[in-house]
């Protein structure tokens, strides 16, 4: 196996060359909306920082009981299967030192995405230490379609791999390494679990395929089974016609002022779709606050502009482009606007203050309708809001029912469309059956 990797026969896609990207994947036939366009196991995995105990470090499950490692005690699994299942993939080469490589100066001195780094690129390792010719491109492949991938702008220079654990056998050379490291430095994905990022993985095949595109025609969704390593599933967002590129997001549309620095130092290309152009041309986003000096009027702006409240009522949407938002409301594209709304979102809901939380999310989700979605936690805080807060009665309470209620099935048209995924016996579908039970009831 080489760079003249091309997907099999029974794909869904073909890769044809491109002149920015060097392929392309391409659709074979008419592809409907849902479809799963390409299914493959990770490469290797790592548990981000903050799931360490919660999930299995093998099959990345959430699990409320867990079994340590009695060896390193630094690894956690469901069960015994999961652990020799880990063990066999690499962990026996890793697990004696661990513990000593993680309180080493050299590590302990990293960023926290250069641990997720380490953490990821020791896992690759072990894992190759294993094959029956060890860090093999002839062996595995792949480590082939890894080692054909572009590698990042920066992923050149040996000095710019993190530390990783001493493994035995060692890789054959350094030079071998930084290979390796170039390659999936830029090219790992997020891997979530109901939209909630948990771990990092490489996916070789997935990254040497698909490229990006801010408003894409799939997306990449997780596959998590007990006793099996994560599985990362692309699923096409809309129909896709035969012989259009199939494109998949890089980083989360959120991102208007940083995205241009994010492709141009990991990725190593410009993005020159409409979105982009257009926030190109745009120049420095103003920041919302210095401005607007009342936010709450910039938000019933936004909110009109986009027809939000329409959209709750009736589900229908008449869908306008980033282009057509007038030069007064562009700094609603500040990052800063955004994250200021989900903090209050959020604070609001969890504090209680459900008037305040249903407002600023209304405000979020009009932001979010022009770049994505946030419609099951709209739903869940209308409901504490009307149901728990406010306690409706005759008209005022069927007209509450109403919009949670077309909330949840706007949720569920959405979510359908991307299918289960992660922890499937949890996750929104549930929470969407049993808001609905609990809407009905009162």
């Amino acid at each position: 196996m080489n760079a003249e990797w091309v997907p099999p026969s029974t794909a869904l896609v073909e890769l044809h060359p491109d002149p920015k990207a060097r392929s392309k994947a391409v659709a074979r036939r008419d592809i409907p909306v849902g479809s799963t366009i390409f299914s493959a196991p990770a490469f290797a995995t790592a548990l981000l920082e903050g799931e360490k105990g919660h999930r299995c470090d093998y099959c990345l499950r959430e699990q409320s009981t867990l079994k340590k490692c009695s060896s390193c005690g630094s690894y956690w699994y469901c069960d015994a299967k999961c652990q020799n299942e880990h063990w066999q993939a690499g962990h026996k080469r890793v697990c004696k030192k661990i513990n000593q490589f993680t309180n080493s100066m050299a590590f302990q001195q990293l960023e926290k995405h250069g641990r997720m780094d380490s953490f990821l690129l020791t896992h690759l390792l072990a894992h190759l230490s294993t094959l029956s010719e060890p860090y093999s491109p002839e062996v595995s492949t792949e480590l082939s379609i890894t080692l054909s991938l572009l590698p990042g702008p920066s992923g050149d220079c040996a000095a710019s791999n993190p530390p990783y654990c001493p493994i035995k056998p060692p890789p054959p050379s350094e030079d071998l390494v930084t290979d390796i490291y170039s390659r999936f430095g830029n090219n790992n994905f997020t891997i979530h679990s109901h939209l909630n990022s948990i771990a990092h993985g490489i996916f070789p095949q997935a990254s040497r395929m698909f490229n990006h595109l801010c408003t894409p025609n799939a997306v990449a969704k997780y596959v998590l089974k007990p006793g099996e390593v994560a599985a990362m599933e692309v699923v096409s967002l809309r129909d896709i016609s035969s012989g259009e590129e199939v494109c998949i997001p890089y980083i989360d549309p959120a991102l208007m002022q940083t995205r241009h620095k994010v492709f141009q130092i990991t990725y190593g290309f410009t993005c020159d779709c409409p979105t982009c152009t257009f926030l190109q041309k745009v120049g420095q986003i103003p920041d919302p606050s210095l401005e607007h000096g009342d936010l709450i009027q910039l938000g019933l702006k936004l909110r009109e502009f986009v027809g939000v409240e329409h959209y709750l009522k009736t589900g229908k949407l008449e869908k306008k482009t980033l282009e057509e938002l007038p030069k007064p409301l562009r700094s609603v594209l500040n990052e800063s606007y955004m994250a200021e709304l989900s903090e209050t979102f959020s604070k609001s809901s969890h504090e209680g203050n459900y008037a305040k939380a249903a407002d600023s999310g209304v405000t979020l989700l009009a932001l979010y309708l022009l770049i994505g979605m946030h419609l099951l936690e709209m739903a869940k805080t209308q409901w504490n809001h009307s149901f728990v807060a406010l306690t409706p009665s005759g008209e005022e309470k069927e007209v509450s029912k109403g919009i949670v209620l077309q909330l949840l099935d706007l949720s569920r048209q959405t979510l359908q469309v991307l299918g289960t995924e992660g922890d499937s016996e949890t996750g929104p579908f549930k929470e969407i059956g049993v808001l609905e039970s609990l809407v009905r009831d009162v």
